[in-house]
């Protein structure tokens, strides 16, 4: 597995925790704290287009 760079976690209010983290190929990864050995991993633009839209509210229809 690549050598990840991972943020501080963040936790939602009443939610689970995740972490977002980086390696040197340009690869981004979201994990459940406690299970980075588990992460979703795509580049890192593809990640910051994920989370731009959940922030824009294009995924609230899930909520």
């Amino acid at each position: 597995m690549a050598d990840i760079t991972w943020e501080a976690p963040f936790c939602g209010e009443g939610s689970s925790c995740f972490r977002l983290g980086t390696d040197a190929d340009g690869n981004g990864y979201i994990a459940v704290v406690g299970q980075e050995e588990r992460p979703l991993t795509d580049s890192i633009e593809a990640l910051r287009t994920l989370i731009t839209d959940i922030k824009a509210g294009k995924a609230d229809h899930l909520l």
